[in-house]
């Protein structure tokens, strides 16, 4: 089992199991003891587990994101073809806000050969395209979450709703017809609303687990989107909802 499978099936476990053993993780990804140890040093490193005597307690919460530099891992070759597709819109001269999150960092780093105008919404996204020749960059400003590096607060939402942008391309803890986007941190939400009341389009980029999720924070209705881009494990039923609701969408 490849490091980045490895590290997946260890974090799924950790989400459904307090505590978990070497010795079980080692028969269960038919890995050595030895490398199911460092894997856990390097989530407990990250702030996933507390090692014990033989094995690790979880500090995964039910409800919370997984901690941003394991997300960061997960799924690279989903979100380049995510991030692809995003490029695929653009127009030269487009104004854009780029969310937060793994897969937007994805599109960042894939976009950063145009010529755009980008508000990031995060700091890996603000230092992916720092460089970028052609890009002008707009920081909203606010406070900055430890971690996820997110712009929130009053002086973030404010920025947002003095603008008027012609793509949002947003990331999302949660999506579904019924709940619409959710996100799990609270102070996320009023920002990401600004965002979408700012944009003549809403894109978002989302893998197909995302429909099996839901975070606490209401961002909006399935309705509001324009365009759902996202891999073939996204379930059907739910894509056609959507696409009942009047959002295109898009598989990667």
């Amino acid at each position: 089992m490849e490091s980045a499978e490895r590290l997946r099936t260890l974090i799924a476990r950790l989400r459904t199991t307090e505590h978990v053993s070497v010795a079980e993780l080692a028969a269960e990804t038919g890995c050595s003891e030895m490398t199911i140890r460092r894997d856990l040093d390097q989530l407990a490193e990250q702030g996933v587990l507390r090692r014990v005597r033989g094995g690790a307690v979880s500090l995964l919460l039910r409800g919370e994101a997984t901690p941003y530099a394991v997300r960061t891992r997960e799924g690279a070759e989903v979100k380049g073809r995510m991030a692809e597709a995003v490029d695929g819109l653009l127009a030269d001269g487009e104004t854009l806000i780029l969310d937060s999150g793994t897969t937007t960092l994805a599109v960042a780093r894939r976009i950063a050969g145009r010529r755009l105008t980008v508000v990031p919404m995060d700091l890996h996204v603000a230092n992916a395209l720092s460089a970028a020749p052609g890009v002008k960059l707009l920081l909203p400003g606010g406070q900055v979450e430890p971690g996820s590096l997110v712009f929130t607060g009053h002086l973030a939402e404010t920025a947002l709703r003095s603008l008027r942008v012609d793509t949002l391309v947003m990331g999302v803890c949660g999506l579904s017809p019924l709940d619409g986007v959710t996100a799990h941190d609270l102070a996320e939400v009023p920002v990401k609303r600004a965002a979408i009341a700012s944009a003549r389009r809403v894109v978002v980029v989302c893998d197909g687990g995302k429909f099996t999720r839901t975070g606490l924070g209401h961002v909006c209705a399935a309705g509001a989107l324009d365009l759902v881009i996202t891999d073939p494990s996204a379930p059907e039923e739910a894509l056609t909802r959507l696409a009942d609701e009047g959002v295109a969408v898009k598989i990667v």
